[in-house]
């Protein structure tokens, strides 16, 4: 139909193909993922919300048939209805959730109605340094939450260990008394203490919020720790990353679910239906939902036996990758992993910022990302290191016997960075291994 935009299709379907994306927050997803993202849902406005009333077992085969009365402001809501049922059902049962919002459209969103839901103007709220690893959401001054609100921030106490300083944490917490106290990150190889982040935001009042985004899917994998378990009331997440979902956005929350339709008072039982109301009418319109139906399809996947051995191998993979860059060389932030993401210092490794092993290593076809590291001396666009993970490699089904290869050819990338033949035959070394193991929704594959 547009052969342009057809043409650049089929240009990322070979470069995918013939490559790997050892990006950390990237992933593919499956050919069904795919089928609902381009479905005629997205031809449908639903401001608004599906209702429960009557529904007491939360069971997919009877959401998809039961019509129930909506709360939306424009008819023919039948199909969607039941398609964001689903989805919130789904996300429910994986996440241990009372109520689960399944309409922002990206983390960033997630993140902001939440804040809308529990802040006014002003209120404080303690999150992890974007220096330390944490998320432009969590406070950085160039966002527009950061003009809103007063953000403080936490970080690491040791680098070489990358232990969070709870310490200090807690020292901040009963000192600047935050409304919210925010656990999660963007580039934090290791996991966080629940127990104790719960045990301050106790002494303080605090709404306790961690933003899971990168290890969902290690949570509902049964790899990970679930915040919940601890007495966190929300959870924000993307569904794409280690979820292997959609781009998008998705709110999960401990509490008494009501009506959006009728304003609740502010308090921590009715975060469910505050969240609701700040995420439509509060910070977004419509709804996309092709994207929510995609959503649905990623969380059946993540309810199968099968998703839980592709979470704990993500970790292995990542672990014996770690390993194998330290041998060759790669000084690592906090000495390597304990989730699906690396972060190497390859200033103080090899002499060179991240932008340069960045692209180095893109030309023999890895994609990973420069990044800072904690206190980084150098700017963002050519900071101290790269960050790689291992969600993707091992969706197309790669394992602990060929991490040792991926960590020889970053190491070889860098190495021959101003060499083009030398980088041209490392490319054909990546591709012959490529091909070996098809995307997902590969139509080569489905040819075959």
């Amino acid at each position: 139909m547009d052969k342009e935009i057809a043409g650049l299709i089929a240009d990322e379907q070979e470069r995918q193909r013939h490559g790997f994306e050892l990006i950390p927050s990237e992933n593919y997803v499956s050919q069904g993922v795919l089928e609902a993202m381009g479905s005629v849902f997205t031809n449908k406005y639903s401001e608004g919300y599906p209702s429960f009333e009557g529904l007491t077992e939360w069971d997919d085969e009877r959401i998809a048939d039961e019509i129930l009365p909506d709360r939306r402001y424009y008819g023919g809501q039948e199909n969607t209805d039941r398609v964001e049922r689903l989805a919130i059902a789904r996300a429910c049962r994986l996440f241990k959730a009372d109520h689960a919002n399944v309409q922002p459209h990206s983390g960033a969103q997630a993140n902001n109605a939440v804040y809308n839901a529990w802040l006014e103007p002003g209120d404080t709220v303690l999150g992890m340094s974007l220096a330390h690893g944490g998320h432009l959401t969590h406070g950085s001054p160039v966002t527009q939450s950061a003009r809103i609100y007063n953000f403080i921030n936490y970080g690491i106490k040791d680098v070489a260990t990358g232990e969070i300083d709870y310490d200090e944490l807690e020292k901040m917490a009963l000192e600047h008394k935050p409304k919210i106290i925010l656990v999660g990150y963007s580039a934090y190889p290791r996991e966080f203490d629940y127990a104790r982040v719960a045990e301050i935001g106790k002494k303080v009042g605090a709404l306790l919020m961690a933003d899971m985004a990168h290890v969902a899917g290690l949570i509902v994998g049964g790899v990970h720790k679930n915040p919940f378990d601890y007495g966190f009331h929300v959870v924000t997440t993307t569904t794409h990353k280690t979820l292997r979902g959609p781009r998008g956005g998705l709110i999960l929350s401990r509490g008494v679910v009501g009506n959006p339709l009728k304003k609740p008072e502010k308090t921590l039982e009715n975060i469910p239906t505050l969240i609701d109301r700040s995420v439509f009418p509060g910070t977004q319109g419509g709804p996309l939902m092709h994207i929510i139906a995609a959503k649905a399809v990623a969380f059946g996947e993540a309810l199968k036996p099968d998703f839980q051995k592709y979470a704990a191998q993500i970790v292995k993979n990542a672990a014996v990758l770690a390993d194998e860059m330290q041998k060759l060389g790669f000084k690592l932030v906090t000495g390597g992993t304990s989730n699906h993401l690396i972060l190497a210092d390859v200033q103080s490794s090899f002499g060179i910022d991240g932008k340069v092993a960045e692209n180095a290593i893109d030309k023999i076809g890895l994609s990973l990302n420069k990044n800072a590291i904690p206190n980084d001396p150098l700017p963002p666009f050519t900071p101290s290191g790269i960050r790689l993970g291992t969600p993707a490699m091992t969706t197309r089904g790669l394992t602990e016997k060929e991490m040792p290869q991926i960590a020889k050819w970053l190491k070889a990338a860098i190495d021959f960075r101003d060499d083009e033949a030398k980088l041209a035959e490392l490319k054909k070394e990546v591709e012959k291994m490529a091909l070996k193991y098809p995307l997902p929704s590969d139509p080569k594959k489905a040819e075959k």
